[in-house]
């Protein structure tokens, strides 16, 4: 495929201002050429006087060692501050020139800076950018604002694909979820569709396959925007310090993972018969945090971890997922961005994104084909702890010596998910990604949620009795006893955060208690034994799973009931 077309089809942007929602513009292939340079100018919040704007530049030129884009007002817009970027006013007209360390534009390369600015009245888009003098986002015609109101032909691509849609109910968790005592209440609420193993693509085991999901979709969808979330997750050796998820594929099966996985899928999504449909990836979850975290010489080092670590088969593998799968200008790609408790250490934070850029500008991707990132999937870190932060302090000690905190820098989702974001936009990803974070089990409600902070005695005392993670160690993982619903999906909830979402349908099992021979490639973690006594990644703590579950994925009744009746919100 050609990078350029993907590059064109991430960056050619206009905001219709009044909502402040980006809508990209895809002209026919044969004058992509013909397009020296795409701009994508996001308004990303607006208040009454000011704004603040994401904007990528994408070369399709040749190389350049330095830039400048420039662009003119028609309003009385002003810019205040900036960032990436040495922004310069006169009049109505703005440039914006590229800092020391990223004035280098390679062919099909891209360059990402922001600002905020003032202004009354209306706050217009540019009409015009160009880049070095020359033109951009014109292939013969220019691009066309499809205006405020309207949400987007089918083939564009949108700033946020939750803003204004639905989101797929997938009819077999719907079924399962119904058929509790109580299910009915949550019944209709959207969850993701799990391609774990190649022969999920076209269904398995009485199972609907891809194809039948996305039809599904379409009679969901009427005459709006409908989202449908997929969990792309079968790398070889996948999830190399679990053994509950362990995948179908061997550490050496990357040509297997593209040619039977990745390709299908791809083609799949490629169909015009979908093209009305928002298709949300969260692409390989655990996979290239296991890279920083769980490989020598870390104490929580694996063989298996040192083994995807050496052979590069996680990065290729995710690359390529990233390139293939955001061709199609109606999928939108997030990565998978751990949790705040296992990468909100200063040593993993920012070693994490650097190992996510790494992948996402291999086996021809680029960082255009990230729409965002999503953390917690599948797991049960708290989205807000209200009754204590990493500032405070108890007798002159910080909380963050606190056993439970352990010097991190971040105590729940939503803090650590705003400031990924922000590091990734540093490190060089689109000023303008997004965030996904998966509240379907991080609720921790119920009689046991603690109403105020806990007493004052020492810092543990104090942590421990004001946490709404009841977690035994932030480490485990594994069908948690005494967690809950947590929010409902819903759109822009907060700033940078794309959506809540519940990417894990709750009620299916994280791993079985014992172990069960079975043909779909998932082993015996003890982190799903309830009688298990821990290891260094959970420092050696009691996992706190549930007792009796089956495999990973199966249908877990105790559990589910056991999120009902802790949500939080309350059901």
């Amino acid at each position: 495929m050609s990078r350029t077309r993907t590059a064109l089809l991430a960056a050619l942007a206009l905001v219709a201002g009044a909502s402040g929602t980006a809508l990209a513009v895809t002209p026919g292939d044969a004058g992509i050429a013909a397009v020296p340079c795409t701009v994508d100018y996001k308004v990303q919040n607006q208040w009454d006087t000011g704004f603040t704007a994401a904007v990528t530049i994408t070369n399709n030129s040749a190389a350049k060692s330095s830039w400048s884009l420039k662009w003119s007002y028609a309003g009385n817009q002003k810019v205040t501050s900036g960032w990436n970027a040495k922004i310069s006013q006169s009049g109505t007209a703005v440039t914006a020139a590229n800092e020391s360390y990223n004035g280098t534009l390679a062919t099909g390369g891209s360059a990402s800076f922001g600002f905020q600015g003032s202004y009354s009245g209306t706050n217009a888009v540019p009409a015009t950018f160009t880049l070095d003098g020359v033109t951009c986002n014109v292939d013969g015609g220019g691009p066309t604002d499809p205006g405020p109101t309207d949400p987007g032909t089918p083939g564009t691509r949108v700033d946020n694909p939750y803003a204004g849609a639905k989101v797929y109910v997938n009819p077999e968790w719907s079924a399962n979820a119904a058929a509790e005592p109580g299910g009915s209440r949550i019944s209709n609420q959207p969850t993701g569709v799990w391609l774990d193993r190649i022969a999920a693509i076209n269904g398995t085991g009485g199972k609907m396959g891809l194809r039948a999901h996305l039809d599904e979709a379409l009679k969901q969808k009427g005459s709006g925007e409908l989202v449908v979330q997929l969990v792309i997750y079968d790398l070889p050796g996948r999830d190399c310090s679990a053994l509950a998820s362990n995948g179908e594929l061997g550490p050496t099966e990357i040509d297997k993972y593209k040619t039977q996985y990745i390709d299908p899928i791809a083609a799949i999504l490629a169909d015009s018969k979908y093209a009305s449909l928002r298709i949300v990836n969260t692409v390989e979850i655990d996979s290239l945090p296991n890279l920083v975290t769980n490989v020598t010489p870390r104490a929580t080092a694996t063989a298996n971890c040192d083994t995807m670590k050496a052979n590069g088969n996680y990065v290729k593998g995710v690359g390529y997922a990233l390139n293939k799968l955001g061709d199609a200008p109606n999928v939108y790609n997030y990565v998978d961005a751990g949790h705040h408790g296992w990468l909100g250490w200063d040593d993993n934070f920012s070693a994490t994104v650097q190992q996510i850029k790494q992948a996402a500008t291999a086996e021809g991707a680029t960082v255009n084909d990230v729409q965002g990132f999503i953390t917690n999937t599948a797991n049960y870190s708290a989205l807000k702890e209200p009754n204590f932060t990493i500032n405070d302090s108890v007798n002159g000690k910080s909380v963050r010596e606190s056993k439970w905190v352990d010097w991190n820098r971040y105590v729940d989702e939503l803090s650590y998910a705003q400031a990924f974001r922000q590091e990734a936009v540093n490190q060089g990803f689109p000023a303008g990604v997004g965030m996904l974070i998966d509240t379907s089990r991080n609720g921790w409600g119920g009689s046991a949620r603690p109403t105020g902070p806990g007493a004052m005695t020492d810092v543990d005392t104090y942590v421990n009795g004001g946490k709404i993670d009841r977690r035994i160690h932030v480490g485990n993982w594994c069908n948690q006893a005494g967690a809950g619903l947590g929010e409902r999906p819903k759109a822009s909830p907060a700033a940078g955060i794309d959506a809540y979402v519940w990417i894990k349908p709750p009620g299916e099992s994280d791993g079985a208690s014992s172990a069960v021979p079975n043909d779909e490639g998932k082993g015996f973690d003890r982190m799903c034994d309830p009688t298990y006594t821990g290891n260094p990644r959970n420092n050696n703590n009691m996992s706190g799973a549930l007792p009796n579950a089956p495999l990973s994925g199966h249908w877990f009744s105790a559990q589910f009931q056991e999120l009902m009746k802790n949500a939080y919100p309350a059901l």
